[in-house]
């Protein structure tokens, strides 16, 4: 694999020596022996109108709304193939709009701790090029490496994706369905043309109150990283049979690092027009095993997936299929 460029962030450093400048005048010193005796007995913050704060978040979600509900390309997904898909989508392409689409609240997927609750996180190489690209520190164990905390991993990623101003993420939110279009061309006679959406509170409780209807976003390209099969995971998959089409699942099989992490990034594509598949929900796919703690296979699928989506939305280009 070639060498990812670096981009490189001077890190941003406050103006004031030694504490943090407060709206009120004040300094709060970072030692302890500087805290003069009631420095803080006059602090107050700026006021505000409860109304404000309300505005403020619903006019904005408001209008991501609108602006998303035709998207470039749509990730279902924030796990670590997912976000390393965004990751690389944005920076490669800063003019197409990429929404996200998480059904947890925590971004993250499985990717805050390594296994069985550990924390390291570890990767085989060559995932050591997408750290590197990242500005991730590691330990080099020679055909693999450490990072410290799997949280250090997720959270400089979700940060880096949600800073590209191309990128938005809706967490709490669900799937529900795909949105599909005739193509008699393409096995089972469809191509994917978006998502369907839904509140993930109002997903799981379809079966004890009257009918929720959803929402919908239009994309010309779906990357669907879900994970293995679970209360959320392969769901794109698992409808792809249910609408008929694909066959059948192959099932996951059971854990072979050495086999499992080639077998997933090789395999990441295209699974039917409009969807690509990443990440774990490919192992339910192929009858992939099963990685275990490791998570270099999560990012690099995420690079092959970014690389397959500008192909598959170039082509939908080309053909006015958007």
């Amino acid at each position: 694999m070639a060498p990812i460029a670096v981009d490189v962030v001077e890190p941003t450093v406050l103006p004031h020596k030694g504490g943090i400048p407060l709206g009120n005048g004040k300094v709060h010193a970072t030692g302890g022996a500087q805290v003069a005796e009631g420095k803080w007995k006059e602090f107050s913050f700026e006021p505000i109108r409860e109304s404000q704060v309300s505005r403020a978040m619903t006019r904005r979600y408001f209008e991501d709304l609108d602006t998303y509900a035709e998207s470039d390309i749509v990730i279902v997904g924030a796990g670590s193939c997912g976000l390393s898909t965004a990751y690389m989508l944005a920076k490669a392409r800063p003019d197409l709009k990429i929404a996200i689409i998480e059904a947890g609240v925590a971004p993250g997927g499985g990717a805050w701790l390594g296994g069985q609750l550990f924390s390291a996180m570890v990767m085989r190489k060559p995932a050591d090029k997408f750290l590197t690209d990242l500005g991730m520190p590691f330990e080099d164990e020679g055909a693999y490496v450490v990072v410290k905390h799997a949280a250090l991993f997720t959270s400089t990623l979700l940060s880096k994706v949600l800073s590209f101003p191309n990128v938005k993420l809706f967490n709490a939110t669900s799937v529900e369905d795909l949105i599909t279009r005739r193509d008699d061309s393409a096995p089972g006679g469809l191509r994917v043309a978006g998502v369907v959406t839904n509140w993930t509170l109002v997903s799981m409780h379809h079966d004890d109150q009257s009918c929720m209807d959803p929402n919908t976003i239009n994309a010309p390209v779906v990357i669907s990283t879900t994970g293995h099969d679970g209360p959320f995971g392969a769901f794109s998959v698992k409808r792809l049979v249910s609408m008929q089409a694909i066959e059948k699942l192959g099932g996951m099989r059971g854990l072979d690092m050495n086999v499992a992490e080639d077998a997933i990034v090789k395999g990441t594509r295209e699974i039917v027009p409009g969807l690509i598949c990443g990440g774990m929900e490919l192992s339910e796919v192929d009858g992939a095993n099963r990685m275990g703690p490791t998570f270099g296979a999560m990012a690099l699928s995420g690079v092959k997936a970014a690389e397959e989506a500008l192909a598959v939305f170039e082509e939908r280009k080309k053909e006015n299929a958007y």
